[in-house]
């Protein structure tokens, strides 16, 4: 009996140990085709930066190239704009700005609106998250003007001050620093700690969360923005990444072979957003 008991547990394990190996190797194919999936676009386009434009538009496409050439890459560095370099400086020194300041003012706020009590502190909240509902159109153009009365176009300091104050950054910072016990701020207090103290080192580290993802966010969104850029800035040696792209198109389409289809006139390379520019300049004018 103890040994067909011990043959039949055998078995059993042996068929739960056969089930998770398929298991598992159903799993590892699904991953490896979807990482094939996600990998595969970056692949492709850091391999055809490498070949040359006949090579690069080839049918059937080749995977490796055939003719290597850095000729590529050494365009980008003698754009008519200026170089790549420069303006990847640009929009890193402004985005690195935005967000760590972001991350400032929105975590004290976030603490203040969360942890102390004042008169019309829920007024004022809710005025704050009001703005959420107000797209960017609506404020571009007063946007604009203090910051030409201020004399601050063609600066950063238009591209970093206005983008400083976000009502989704103060709501997610509150509704975080909410949820952290009184009882370990009273005890810094006893302890003998500031309010600065106390932000710095209990408000602070119980947010890494909070605050790795708003520093996504906002990072995300600050290296993509193209309008207020567009709006703000005349000077080439300040733009951003967006508004090199945008400028070059002209250029990527002689490079690669486009423009011989057709020639780009003047209203085919304006967006909507540089409408939005010569709408916001004429209006701002006196």
């Amino acid at each position: 009996m103890d040994s067909a008991r011990v043959s039949e547990n055998r078995t059993a394990v042996d068929w739960r140990w056969r089930r998770l190996d398929w298991e598992r190797l159903v799993l590892w194919i699904v991953l490896g085709i979807g990482s094939v999936a996600m990998i595969g676009p970056f692949y492709w386009m850091i391999i055809s930066s490498f070949k040359t434009q006949r090579e690069g538009t080839a049918i059937p496409p080749t995977w490796w190239p055939q003719e290597f050439t850095l000729k590529n890459w050494q365009d980008i560095g003698n754009l008519t704009t200026g170089s790549m370099l420069i303006f990847f400086r640009n929009s890193a020194f402004v985005v690195i700005v935005i967000t760590l300041i972001t991350l400032f003012t929105s975590s004290i706020a976030g603490y203040v609106f969360a942890k102390f009590e004042f008169r019309f502190k829920n007024v004022i909240f809710w005025l704050v998250i009001s703005m959420l509902v107000v797209p960017f159109s609506v404020t571009l153009i007063p946007l604009f003007n203090m910051v030409a009365d201020w004399g601050w176009r063609n600066n950063y300091l238009a591209l970093i001050v206005p983008i400083l104050f976000t009502p989704f950054g103060i709501f997610l910072m509150r509704q975080q620093i909410a949820n952290i016990p009184n009882e370990l701020i009273d005890a810094a207090r006893i302890d003998g700690a500031s309010e600065l103290g106390i932000y710095l080192r209990v408000i602070l580290p119980l947010s890494g969360a909070a605050l790795a993802a708003l520093a996504i966010f906002t990072f995300t969104f600050q290296w993509d923005n193209f309008l207020w850029p567009l709006v703000v800035l005349d000077d080439p040696g300040l733009y951003t990444l967006p508004l090199d792209w945008r400028s070059s198109v002209g250029v990527a389409r002689s490079i690669s072979g486009w423009s011989r289809r057709r020639p780009l006139s003047p209203c085919s390379r304006c967006s909507s957003s540089m409408c939005w520019r010569s709408v916001v300049l004429s209006k701002a004018s006196p």
